[in-house]
């Protein structure tokens, strides 16, 4: 992409949540500022929010579970929400979801339960900023950075990142949409590299940055 302005940047401390609108035509960029960072991220149709991102259908229409530049997200109505149109890390992961409480405790230790996690930092932002985005409208999300390799047995694993410092994932819009984010915390599994980062989001106008 060109040089442009930026519409807005915001800097998401590790563990922090941001739910912000980007409208149809505009470009979005998540960056892994220092590296070896996990983003989850979903998305609604910010003109109807009962429509949102589809990891069922993305995947589906695309013949792959990971996702790089070309790879287009589709909405529960099967309509393109989000294209990316750059990425300079070159594979994302659908299919590990957001850490949650309750994995948290199956995965690394009961006394894990209460510590931050995606799940609850989606909610926050959903609660805070939305009045009519609940628990139940949260389903398979998008996690922008993250390494989660198929085994040949058909398993999942979590691997350690293959991000850098200042590596990032850009999108158009394809729709009006709210971007919700949810910059992990996690400090038991090697998806932020033991020790979670700051990451930026910048909102781009379309016409200026081709």
């Amino acid at each position: 992409m060109n040089a442009a302005t930026p519409i807005s940047s915001t800097t998401v401390r590790a563990g922090a949540p941001l739910l912000a609108p980007v409208r149809a035509g505009q470009i979005c960029r998540i960056i892994d500022t220092l590296g070896n960072e996990a983003v989850d991220a979903f998305f609604f149709n910010a003109d109807d929010p009962i429509e949102r991102y589809s990891a069922v259908d993305t995947i589906r229409a695309q013949r792959n579970v990971y996702l790089t530049t070309g790879s287009t997200l589709l909405s529960t109505e099967n309509r393109p929400m989000l294209t990316i149109l750059a990425d300079t890390v070159g594979r994302h992961d659908t299919l590990g979801g957001a850490c949650a409480s309750e994995s948290n405790t199956v995965r690394y230790a009961h006394s894990k339960k209460f510590m931050h996690n995606c799940r609850d930092s989606f909610l926050i932002a959903m609660l805070s900023d939305h009045d009519d985005l609940t628990k139940r409208d949260l389903t398979a999300n998008v996690n922008f950075f993250m390494n989660v390799p198929i085994t040949p047995q058909g398993g999942l694993t979590f691997e350690d990142g293959i991000s850098g410092p200042g590596h990032y994932v850009e999108m158009r819009a394809q729709m009006n949409v709210l971007v919700l984010l949810s910059n992990c915390p996690q400090l038991n599994n090697p998806c932020s590299g033991f020790n979670p980062t700051p990451i930026e989001f910048v909102v781009y106008d379309g016409a200026s940055a081709d």
